[in-house]
């Protein structure tokens, strides 16, 4: 049997599991994710490897209109995710309608193979989801659209044969033990960011990032200083929290989570300071990694 590789952009609008699917997939946790939009800020990469085949899978941000600079750094790695796609896999669920006539001229655009997957299906009747099966393949003449549950993992290895089918006859891309191409800092700072996104609310988990300051691994342990910067003092007494107690869960709750991914006993320092308005300017942003 001929080997398949291919490149596979995943999108859709913020929240509807697009980072749950690939990670399900993928059998792996490597886009982070919470219950707010907006939480995947980059493009990720995720490759699925097999004997005869190779998928890489680009998870990126959802799709909005963008308030901020940053916001229109993370559409371009949607838009740079779609310039090298070999297929486009659109994440959509049950509150998506296809009368959205502004995204289904976008998607109406997209010139490589595009698979619909209605997520959170197992939210629904099966009337409701059967007419939106219908409505998106009339709408778009997609090659499938899939009905699927990301988190209880029903119909993703359909997801995954649907791609293969239209994937090229072409050798691997990356070496078949590669699960990304991102760094391990990248992904450190992820599983911090995860957990911001996980127990605080309102503006604090959008207005953090994460740097990582130093990786040193060890034989036994890795050490790891990272800084999490917000925009204002405020936010800077609320993420520390009384006494310490709520950067200190963030730390420990993100170093399980290090320690699980890297295999290693971990080390890590949490330093919170504040760098104002750093979504909103271009040097920031290229600082901290937001440039495609």
């Amino acid at each position: 049997m001929a080997h398949k590789a291919g490149f596979v952009s995943i999108i859709g609008k913020p929240n509807v599991g697009k980072s749950t699917l690939m990670n399900r997939i993928l059998g792996q946790h490597l886009s982070i994710v919470s219950a707010k939009a907006q939480t995947t800020r980059h493009r990720i990469k995720g490759i699925l490897n097999a004997e005869d085949y190779q998928i890489v899978f680009s998870d990126t941000p959802g799709l909005l209109d963008p308030h901020y600079l940053l916001h229109q750094k993370m559409m371009d790695f949607v838009d740079a995710a779609l310039e090298d796609a070999d297929a486009v896999l659109f994440i959509t669920d049950l509150a998506e309608q296809y009368m959205d006539e502004a995204l289904v001229a976008r998607l109406k655009k997209i010139r490589v193979p595009l698979v619909v997957v209605i997520n959170k299906v197992d939210q629904s009747g099966i009337d409701e989801i059967n007419k939106l099966v219908h409505g998106w393949k009339k709408h778009l003449q997609p090659h499938a659209v899939i009905p699927a549950s990301a988190i209880n993992d029903f119909n993703t290895t359909v997801v995954r044969d649907t791609l293969l089918e239209v994937l090229p006859e072409s050798p691997a891309f990356f070496p078949k033990d590669d699960v990304s191409d991102a760094s391990l800092r990248f992904f450190t700072a992820e599983f911090i960011r995860e957990k911001i996104f996980m127990h605080y609310r309102d503006e604090i988990p959008y207005a953090s990032t994460v740097d990582i300051e130093a990786f040193k691994e060890g034989e036994q342990q890795v050490h790891i200083s990272a800084v999490i910067y917000v925009e204002r003092d405020s936010q800077k007494g609320i993420l520390i929290g009384k006494k310490g107690s709520s950067i200190k869960r963030v730390g420990t709750e993100a170093r399980h989570d290090i320690e699980s991914f890297l295999g290693k006993k971990v080390f890590l320092e949490l330093f919170v300071k504040v760098e104002k308005d750093w979504r909103k300017h271009e040097n920031k942003l290229r600082r901290f990694g937001y440039s495609s």
